[in-house]
């Protein structure tokens, strides 16, 4: 990425960029075929769940004026409106844990304000977004993110850990609270009572690691030494998805004299309820605001701000890893700009904003990915069929494939052009824009259906 302070150069640069390969980016996601819809479902169950558990944080943390609704909805929101006009297609976007404790933090304070309270919270925080979406048009236009070309692979993956720190301790809290009562529920209900309490938070333990462990062996099932070739390929792709339905499915076995409540499940209000419609209304409450907090919401949108600046990019550079061997430009400044629209949408309707999450960004380029050690499996079986075909000798096969192995291994430059298809890899990604489109309309749903 050139370095350029020029006022609006990067965001020309960047749109030019994007023009230039922006169709075949739409034609290439429709020749894809059937094969886009492994990393649809990947991607939409690694985006999905996060997005519902922070939406069940938010709920318990604001009482209930943020659910998991408006989390989905801004995923949904934000992911059709980039995955169709953004610059980087990769990027996968999301309401992020960040995002979650600053809202927290921002409710907490609103709380304990007379003039504003938990009926203008919204509103204000309304305000902190528009303020948020000035302070990142001015990073995009003056050209601040030509500091990210500097920052090094320590640098992304460091707040890489951090935002995975910031999982795992979401997760590890959740657990902790199944052996609990829940805050707003009648603690003499049989449900809560100290057995029922530990036989609920046991299986949600059950649960919860047995999800993950069948999740991560499933990702795997390509190098199992048992079923068929086309077995194993279908549980590597589309195995995550077909265990958070195995394993919901489990959730359900516990009956008959179980109360009813075990285990506890997420709780969402009807989006489309008469009481509901105050989320979607807040515009027309934001001038109820006192002027004195309208100005002072400058104080946590530039922490926000900062903090969509340095997450939004990070995820993006880390979706574009130089080891991927990406063909195609990137897109910060553009993309930093439309965040800033987006930001302001959602504060205008009440729901949280949607910004670059990881580690969904890096994954959803993998998930895209056509690694070497296939390419060239694929090749060595190949040559090994023809070579059966043509009923040649075992020691004919044996050099056969090992010729085709180091032509495989030869440097591109020494290479033909048509082996040169073949080599250039880590990845091949071209089919980014249709796959999220789909990704971001099932959001949608599920966000209605809740």
């Amino acid at each position: 990425m050139e370095e350029s302070f020029v006022p609006f150069r990067g965001i020309k640069n960047d749109l030019q960029g994007r023009l230039k390969c922006y169709k075949q980016d739409w034609t290439g996601g429709f020749k894809a075929g059937f094969r886009i819809l492994a990393p649809t479902t990947y991607i939409f169950f690694a985006s999905a769940i996060p997005v519902i558990s922070f939406g069940e944080q938010l709920d318990r943390d604001t009482d209930g004026v943020l659910t998991a609704v408006q989390t989905l909805a801004s995923t949904a929101l934000c992911g059709i409106i980039h995955s169709i006009i953004g610059g980087q297609p990769l990027l996968i976007l999301g309401v992020a844990e960040p995002t979650v404790i600053m809202y927290t933090f921002m409710f907490k304070f609103a709380k304990n304000i007379p003039d504003l309270g938990s009926k203008l919270f919204l509103a204000w925080s309304g305000w902190v977004c528009v303020w948020t979406a000035i302070l990142l048009f001015l990073l995009s236009i003056l050209g601040a993110c030509s500091i990210i070309s500097r920052f090094t692979r320590v640098a992304g993956e460091l707040f890489g850990l951090l935002i995975a720190m910031l999982f795992m301790q979401e997760a590890v809290k959740g657990l902790v609270n199944e052996f609990g009562i829940p805050r707003r529920e009648n603690p003499k209900s049989v449900e809560f009572q100290p057995s029922w309490r530990f036989a609920n938070g046991m299986f949600a333990l059950v649960l919860s690691f047995g999800l993950l462990l069948a999740g991560l062996r499933s990702r795997k099932a390509r190098s199992w030494r048992y079923g068929s070739g086309w077995l194993r390929g279908f549980i590597a792709d589309y195995g995550v998805p077909l265990m958070v339905l195995v394993w919901t499915a489990v959730s359900y076995i516990p009956s008959g004299s179980v109360p009813k409540g075990i285990p506890r499940r997420l709780f969402s209000p009807n989006p489309w309820s008469p009481g509901a419609f105050e989320n979607w209304t807040v515009m027309k409450d934001m001038l109820k605001v006192p002027v004195l907090y309208i100005i002072g919401a400058f104080i946590p949108a530039t922490m926000i701000a900062v903090l969509y600046y340095f997450d939004h990019s990070v995820a993006s550079q880390l979706a574009q890893q130089r080891e991927f061997n990406l063909r195609k430009p990137p897109s910060f400044h553009y993309d930093l700009l439309l965040l800033g629209f987006m930001v302001i949408l959602c504060g205008l309707i009440g729901i949280p904003p949607s910004n670059g999450v990881i580690p969904q960004s890096p994954m959803h380029t993998k998930s895209l990915a056509t690694l070497k050690h296939q390419i060239l499996r694929n090749r060595l079986v190949a040559t090994a069929r023809k070579c059966m075909g043509n009923d040649a000798s075992l020691g004919q096969v044996y050099d056969s494939m090992q010729e085709a192995y180091q032509h495989m291994q030869t440097p591109l430059i020494y290479q033909e052009p048509s082996a040169r298809v073949y080599s250039l890899v880590y990845c091949f990604v071209d089919t980014p824009y249709i796959k999220r489109l789909l990704l971001n309309l099932l959001m949608i749903k599920l966000c209605l259906q809740l």
